[in-house]
């Protein structure tokens, strides 16, 4: 009483035609349905590949390449605020430019 403590839930999710149940917050359900969507997909599109046998085999080649894309949009994002600082001096230097030009010139 008076905990502040998400509520846990029980959600059913389906991975390669088997059902799984999983503890959650209620807020956070959403996110873990398009999570075992995501995964599903990923798992689906190795097992009708062929190259990759067995469930284990499948999950583990599903998971490092989520994982992949995770590190590579984690890399992504750090590179965007020195991109941007990047940006905003060579606009400084554009305007300074701009403001040394004889206005007659223009």
């Amino acid at each position: 009483m008076g905990d502040s403590t998400p509520t846990a839930e029980t959600v059913t999710v389906s991975i390669l035609d088997k059902e799984y149940r999983v503890a959650c917050a209620e807020d956070e359900r959403t996110e873990l349905q398009a999570s075992a969507r995501l995964l599903n997909e990923r798992m689906s599109l190795i097992r009708s590949s062929g190259s990759v046998i067995g469930l284990e085999r499948i999950a583990v080649m599903a998971a490092l390449n989520i994982a992949h894309e995770l590190i590579q949009a984690k890399s992504e994002l750090a590179r965007v605020p020195l991109e941007q600082e990047m940006l905003n001096r060579l606009q400084d230097k554009v305007q300074s430019a701009l403001g040394k030009l004889d206005p007659e010139d223009a």
